[in-house]
């Protein structure tokens, strides 16, 4: 399995909110931390926005924040709401054209190996991922 760059990106700017909880921080700040694209970015920030893991505000002294405290973000629940987790057509009866599907068992499995992926990342939280806080901050050139 491999995540999307969408869902790997707002991943990655969650953990840069995380790590300096106390500062507003904006868009351009953090893709040039990733190298990352800008307008790429803004559409993921303004989902995490929608999904309410991130509080903005605008003006002067205005910029982007989490929302929650970190250590209440599970991982398995962030990527469940960032990533598209319809592994086959079959997930998605609406649309679900597969011939096999009414005797297929394996759509069962991957809804299981799905369902064990997501509940073993729940094991952790965002603010466990920048538990080593001062090593990520220099990595990222980022002053508190």
């Amino acid at each position: 399995m491999q995540l999307s760059a969408f869902s790997d990106y707002g991943l990655r700017t969650l953990m840069y909110l995380a790590a300096v909880p106390d500062r507003h921080c904006n868009v351009r700040e953090i893709a040039e931390h990733y190298g990352i694209s800008r307008n790429h970015l803004v559409k993921v920030v303004h989902r995490l926005s929608q999904l309410g893991y991130i509080a903005s505000t605008r003006g002067k002294g205005g910029g982007i924040r989490l929302a929650l405290p970190a250590d209440e973000l599970r991982l398995g629940d962030l990527i469940a709401a960032l990533e598209p987790m319809q592994l086959v057509e079959c997930f998605e009866t609406e649309t679900d054209t597969c011939k096999i599907t009414s005797v297929c068992r394996l759509k069962h499995y991957l809804f299981d190996a799905n369902r064990a992926f997501l509940q073993s990342l729940n094991q952790h939280t965002l603010a466990e991922t920048i538990e080593d806080r001062d090593p990520f901050l220099q990595v990222l050139n980022i002053s508190d």
